[in-house]
């Protein structure tokens, strides 16, 4: 994952003075980095069992479609309120710089389902946890949680310990 590493910049004070944002655009924009990006994130799945994958906004909307492609699953989507255009539910949580709510549709899981979350960075673990907490409201299973960055230090882990937690690249 080299090529990942080489790309993926910090942008100091983002969204917040004191936060050192990790910027994966460069990785998106790069035919190589992003196939390699989500033929990595299909290789750390590879022993899961999961019916459905899940993406958090933004990014994990185009990580998630692009693993649903490679790996012939369905795709639901966590939006922030007032994006789904049917009936939702929502989840608030707080994240390393504020809160914020996610929601999704409220028949977006059938009871029982294996739904992996995709999403670009686990941080905190916030958004994480809140997308599994409407997973598991309407009656689904969360069979694992994959990143392409993990900010191990802020011990986001902890927050989802409910399934396995795999990422491509640690700091």
């Amino acid at each position: 994952m080299d090529i990942l590493t080489s790309l993926i910049r910090d942008i100091p004070d983002f969204p917040k003075k004191g936060i050192i944002f990790k910027d994966i655009t460069p990785v998106l924009k790069s035919p190589e980095a992003f196939t390699a990006t989500v033929d990595g994130l299909a290789d750390l799945v590879a022993d899961m069992d999961f019916d459905l994958i899940c993406g958090i906004e933004s990014r994990g909307f185009l990580l998630g479609t692009a693993m649903s492609y490679t790996l012939n699953r369905g795709f639901i989507p966590v939006r922030k309120p007032g994006k789904l255009p049917y009936r939702t539910i929502q989840e608030s949580y707080s994240l390393e710089y504020g809160t914020n709510t996610v929601e999704m549709h409220e028949d977006a899981v059938e009871p029982g389902q294996r739904i992996l979350i995709v999403d670009d960075l686990l941080a905190t673990g916030g958004t994480a946890h809140a997308a599994g907490a409407l997973i598991r409201r309407l009656g689904g299973v969360v069979a694992g949680y994959v990143f392409v960055v993990e900010l191990a230090f802020l011990d986001g882990r902890d927050r989802i310990p409910d399934a396995p937690v795999r990422s491509l690249v640690q700091y």
